[in-house]
């Protein structure tokens, strides 16, 4: 039993796909079905179920795959270990965000990341919370920028920020007239939120002390760009997080933004698997990001 053949068997059971595995392995069919079938042979159990319409995995093999992922996991880490004794700040780092952070984070940093860390090949993926923590778990990405604790065992994080919320009303809306809103006169019927396994969607929920079971709008976005273009043109409200309104919501006709009367908002951080090697990478961009964000958030030291 090698890496080789773990890497194989956790291939075919990600694509279902003999043929498909074996193009991603860089190997012929033939070869990559001989090596399982003698890891097969050598552990005495069968862990994929084949017939001619299909590869299915059966239920020591779901055990036997996700054990080899772990143990891959971890021999990449050994490699990625070697390679940052050398240089942590040098080469590939796999970075996810979610998507209401993204696009309004990385235009205020990428530059100030490509000047303090030059030789850094940073790679943007991105993804919901629970997909990013897959990768995560999986070492397909090195670290991710979420709004919530993880859930993903022997994760670690680096707090950025704390980005508090802001109201946003249609222009004319009962409330648009107070200073600050009490949230908790928010018609909950008009609360318009993002889709289902976006995190900012349960967060605002839960501010407005409202359950996600048809209290709110019969609308889900897909974005927050969307969010802002349906409050504009009068079909409900919502909250959006800090850098959303400072670069997308402030200017936008027909939007009126106002603070909460009681403050809301979310924690902003690097999750990281625990014994990362290239910590002071992740130190450095998170370094980075605190210097740049605006003071409408609250830098964590």
């Amino acid at each position: 039993m090698n890496l080789r053949d773990l890497r194989y068997i956790v291939t075919v059971a990600d694509l279902g796909h003999f043929g498909r595995a074996a193009d991603q392995c860089c190997v012929g069919q033939p070869a990559l079905s001989g090596q399982i079938k003698k890891l097969e042979d050598y552990l005495g159990i069968a862990i994929f179920e084949r017939t001619n319409r299909r590869v299915a995995v059966t239920p020591v093999g779901r055990d036997i795959v996700e054990k080899a992922r772990r143990l891959l996991v971890i021999a990449d880490d050994i490699e990625r270990t070697a390679k940052a004794f050398a240089d942590p700040f040098a080469g590939p780092l796999r970075l996810g965000m979610i998507p209401t952070v993204g696009p309004f984070l990385l235009p205020l940093v990428m530059k100030a990341l490509v000047q303090a860390l030059p030789k850094l090949d940073l790679i943007i993926i991105e993804d919901l919370t629970a997909g990013l923590e897959h990768r995560l778990a999986d070492g397909a990405i090195d670290a991710a920028i979420t709004a919530t604790a993880p859930k993903i065992a022997s994760a670690a994080e680096i707090a950025l920020y704390v980005e508090p919320f802001q109201v946003a009303l249609p222009a004319g809306h009962p409330l648009a007239t107070q200073k600050n809103i009490d949230i908790g006169r928010i018609d909950p019927a008009t609360l318009l939120l993002l889709a289902d396994g976006h995190c900012l969607a349960d967060q605002i929920a839960s501010a407005c002390r409202i359950k996600r079971t048809g209290a709110a709008a019969d609308i889900r976005a897909t974005s927050l760009e969307t969010l802002i273009g349906l409050v504009a043109a009068d079909q409900g409200v919502t909250l959006l997080p800090a850098l959303a309104v400072e670069f997308g919501g402030r200017e936008r006709p027909g939007l009126v933004i106002r603070p909460p009367a009681k403050a809301a908002g979310r924690g902003i951080r690097i999750v990281h698997r625990a014994g990362y090697p290239r910590l002071a990478a992740l130190n450095k961009i998170a370094d980075v990001i605190r210097s740049c964000v605006p003071k409408s958030v609250t830098v964590k030291p």
